[in-house]
């Protein structure tokens, strides 16, 4: 990438960090630019892009000596992101604001940044990789360190800007990462990991749902067992569940249990025993393909339906409305309305969309 001029969005984290200083040291003309997304502090040590972060973002361009900008994107985020991520849980569906910011800002905001400031590229800290295929088109695959692989928030990207964004720690594990740091000298490079939804901060996402959603909004009802239909006990919002979850139930039974589903219409939150909470037929809308081809009526693959579960073995049907539908060859617990669906093929990203309803 020596002699590109790239832009690079920096986070404050090490990643990003890392980024930035090697581009910086291969050659390369690096602008650096940080997303201003909130204006309060979340909860130190535990988010990223928070005011300290930009802080961090500034210590490295200084270090390093290349200019460095923040771009204001509260209500780009405001909007697009936490209203997003409130309302979703109301309606008692589970949202990936990740995935939403990557979508709406990282790579869109910020790719449209490039012709302002006459850039070739745009770099992120993301571990994942773009590699060409044997006919020369470009592939997104995971990245190679499979603890921090985060091709599955990437499956929006459209195929004609995968030319101009670069994921240079794709084939870097993250061990390696932070001995480049300490060897490139970044500021951050002892710097912890971030963790937890970036906008949350000190209480927990349902609190912060129940507190913007307002009295009238939330939702109560009472837990179910789906067995029998039983009534196991009071609730206080559809927005504190999500399937698959375990624990914080608020009620007690001669077994674990699950949330199977989750009806905000009546405020029912089903649950059950491990073997009978999982879901094995789902559709998918909204379908973005990065794979060159759109793949056939019918066809084979792997499905990822939340970012830290294994991807699954499924079979996939188009539907005439551009929709998928797809079948897992076995029950699987945390099947999300709302949650992205990431097909894979190995380690390429064939696309991906939203799953609109668990059956």
């Amino acid at each position: 990438m020596g002699g590109e001029r790239v832009l690079v969005a920096m986070s404050g984290g090490v990643d990003s960090s890392v980024v930035a200083a090697m581009l910086h040291a291969a050659g390369a003309e690096v602008i650096g630019v940080s997303m201003r997304l909130y204006a309060s502090p979340a909860t130190p040590g535990k988010s990223c892009c928070s005011p300290d972060d930009l802080l961090d973002a500034r210590a490295v361009a200084d270090a390093c000596g290349f200019p460095f900008y923040v771009s204001n994107l509260q209500a780009e985020f405001e909007e697009r992101v936490v209203s997003y991520f409130v309302e979703e849980y109301g309606r008692g569906r589970t949202p990936s604001p990740c995935v939403a910011c990557n979508d709406h800002l990282k790579f869109d905001v910020l790719l449209r940044r490039l012709e302002a400031v006459d850039a070739d590229a745009l770099a992120t800290g993301h571990y994942a990789r773009i590699e060409p295929r044997p006919d020369g088109t470009l592939a997104l695959l995971r990245g190679a360190d499979p603890a921090k692989d985060q091709s599955y928030f990437l499956f929006g990207l459209r195929r004609e800007v995968l030319p101009r964004v670069r994921f240079p720690l794709g084939g870097m594990r993250k061990a390696d990462v932070r001995a480049l740091a300490a060897e490139l000298g970044v500021p951050t490079a002892a710097k912890p990991e971030s963790q937890d939804i970036c906008f949350v901060g000190k209480g927990s996402y349902a609190d912060l749902v129940a507190s913007r959603l307002g009295p009238d909004k939330v939702r109560p009802g009472v837990v179910r067992r789906v067995e029998t239909g039983e009534v196991l006990g009071p609730h206080d919002g559809v927005h504190r569940f999500t399937p698959g979850q375990r624990r914080g139930l608020g009620v007690a039974d001669g077994e674990p249990l699950y949330v199977r589903r989750v009806d905000a219409t009546t405020g029912d939150v089903w649950v059950a025993a491990r073997e009978r909470a999982g879901s094995e037929v789902f559709t998918v809308e909204r379908v973005n393909w990065l794979a060159d081809a759109e793949p056939p009526r019918e066809f084979s693959a792997s499905v990822q339906v939340r970012y830290r579960q294994a991807a699954l073995d499924a079979e996939v049907e188009r539907t005439g409305d551009g929709a998928l539908r797809v079948r897992l060859a076995r029950p699987e617990l945390g099947v999300a309305p709302g949650q992205a669906a990431v097909f894979y093929r190995g380690d390429e990203v064939l696309g991906g969309g939203w799953i609109e309803e668990v059956r």
